[in-house]
C-alpha cells in the first residue's frame, strides 16, 4: 500500500475569528459604528455651517485662541491624542496576541494595507508631477483609511457578511493606522527641538516603568500622559505620536489571576470619549470645506484634488485587492471558506474612505495655504463620500447573497 506524503495544511489568508478575539472584535465594531455615525454627523453639521450665512462665525470659532492652542489646533493636535493612543492600544494587542502575532495570518492584511497605502501615493504623485501646476506635499493625504466611517458603512449594510472579513478590515486599518503614524512622525514635523522630545521620552519611559510594576492608580498616569503630550507638541513631532507611543507602552496581556489586562480596561473607559466626542470634535473643525459652485469648478482642474480623488477612489481599492491577492496567489495562504474574493473587492473599495487621519494630513502638507487646505479636504470628503456609496452597492449585493 502507497504511503502519501503527509499534506501541510494551507495558511488560511482570513481566519476565523473565535473565543476572546471575537468578542474584542464585536465591542469595537460596536464602539466604532457608532463613533462612525457621530463623525457623519459632525461632519454634515461643519459643511452646512460653514457654507450658510453664519459661516464666519464658524470660522471665528475655529481660530479662537484657548490656552496655548486655537479650538481647531485642540481638535486636531489635542483630541485626536486620544484617537491615536487607542490607535497604539489596537496596534500593540494585534502585535502580542492578535491576528499580527501570526505571521501566516498576518501576512496578507499587512500586504493589503502597504500596497494600499503605496498605490494612492504614486497615483497622486503622477498625476501631479505631470500636471503644469501640480503640488507634490501632498502625496499622502489619499494614504489613510477612516476605520470608523468604514465599519459605520459595513455594519448599515452588511449585517449577513462573515465576521472575518470584519476581522480583515480591522486588521488593515490598524496596519494603515500605523503607516499613517510613521508618515506623521517621519515627514510632517517641523522645528525640531531635541530637549523637549527627551522629556516626551523620558515621560513615556516612565509610563512603561509603572506598567512593568503593576501600578494602577490614575493619579499617575494621566499627569504622565498630558506631559508626554505637552513635550511631544513642543519638540516639532505632532502631539498626536505621543497618544501612539504611550499606547504602545501599555501592557496588553493580563496577569495570572487578573481579569483584564491594563489596556482593556483603559481602552473600555476611553473609547466612548474618543469615537463619541474626540474624532466628531475633530471632524466638526475639519471638514468645514467651502462648497460653492467656483470652488468646486476649481477642484475640476485642480491636480491635487484629482490626485486625491483618484488616489483614494482607485488606489486604494486597487492596492487593498491586488496586495490581498497577489499575496494569496504566490504564498501558501488561501481564502477563508467563508469568503469570496467579491466580499474582498467590496471591502477594498470601502478602504477608500479616507476621512479623519487624511484630513488631519491635508492640514500638515499644506499648512498656510489654506485654498489648498480647502479643496484637499474637499476632495477626500468627496472621494469618501463616492467610496462608502460605491461600497454599499457592492456590500448590498454580497449581504443578500450570504443572508439568502
Amino acid at each position: 500500500m502507497s504511503q502519501h506524503p503527509r499534506m501541510r495544511p494551507r495558511r488560511r489568508a482570513f481566519p476565523r475569528v473565535l473565543g476572546r478575539e471575537r468578542a474584542f472584535l464585536a465591542d469595537t465594531l460596536r464602539a466604532e459604528t457608532t463613533g462612525g455615525l457621530l463623525l457623519l454627523l459632525a461632519a454634515a453639521i461643519a459643511i452646512v455651517w460653514a457654507n450658510s450665512p453664519w459661516q464666519d462665525a464658524y470660522h471665528h470659532l475655529s481660530d479662537t485662541q484657548v490656552g496655548p492652542l486655537t479650538v481647531e489646533g485642540w481638535a486636531s493636535d489635542g483630541a485626536l491624542t486620544l484617537f491615536f493612543y487607542l490607535a497604539g492600544v489596537e496596534l500593540k494587542r494585534e502585535l502580542v496576541v492578535g491576528t499580527l502575532s501570526k505571521l501566516s495570518e498576518a501576512v496578507v492584511p499587512v500586504v493589503a494595507a502597504i500596497s494600499g497605502m503605496v498605490l494612492p501615493a504614486i497615483i497622486y504623485l503622477v498625476v501631479n508631477l505631470t500636471a503644469r501646476h501640480g503640488n507634490p506635499h501632498g502625496w499622502a493625504v489619499p494614504t489613510a483609511t477612516d476605520i470608523a466611517f468604514a465599519l459605520a458603512v459595513l455594519a448599515i449594510v452588511g449585517s449577513s457578511l462573515p465576521s472575518a472579513l470584519r476581522a480583515f478590515l480591522l486588521t488593515l486599518a490598524v496596519v494603515d493606522d500605523f503607516g499613517a503614524i510613521l508618515v506623521i512622525a517621519v515627514f510632517f514635523s517641523h522645528g525640531f527641538h531635541l530637549l523637549s522630545l527627551l522629556a516626551a521620552l523620558a515621560l513615556i519611559a516612565l509610563w512603561y516603568v509603572l506598567q512593568r510594576r503593576r501600578v494602577r492608580t490614575p493619579f499617575l498616569y494621566v499627569p504622565i500622559a498630558v506631559g508626554a503630550w505637552w513635550f511631544m507638541h513642543e519638540s516639532g513631532i505632532h502631539a498626536t505620536i505621543a497618544g501612539v507611543a504611550l499606547g504602545l507602552v501599555t501592557r496588553v496581556v493580563a496577569d495570572p489571576g487578573e481579569e483584564h489586562a491594563p489596556a482593556e480596561r483603559i481602552e473600555h473607559r476611553l473609547r466612548p470619549w474618543s469615537a463619541g466626542v474626540a474624532v466628531p470634535f475633530f471632524a466638526l473643525f475639519a471638514a468645514g470645506v467651502t462648497l460653492s459652485g467656483s470652488a468646486v469648478r476649481q477642484m475640476l482642474t485642480d491636480p491635487v484634488a484629482i490626485g486625491v480623488v483618484a488616489g483614494l477612489l482607485f488606489g486604494k481599492a486597487i492596492g487593498v485587492f491586488g496586495g490581498s491577492w497577489l499575496t494569496a496567489r504566490f504564498t501558501r495562504a488561501e481564502l477563508n471558506s467563508d469568503l469570496a474574493w467579491r466580499d474582498v473587492g467590496a471591502v477594498s473599495v470601502l478602504a477608500g474612505i479616507g476621512f479623519t487621519v487624511a484630513l488631519l494630513i491635508a492640514q500638515l502638507a499644506f499648512g498656510s495655504d489654506e485654498a489648498q487646505v480647502e479643496r484637499a479636504k474637499a476632495a477626500v470628503l468627496i472621494a469618501s463620500v463616492l467610496a462608502a456609496l460605491i461600497a454599499s452597492v457592492l456590500l448590498a449585493r454580497r449581504n443578500r447573497a450570504y443572508a439568502d
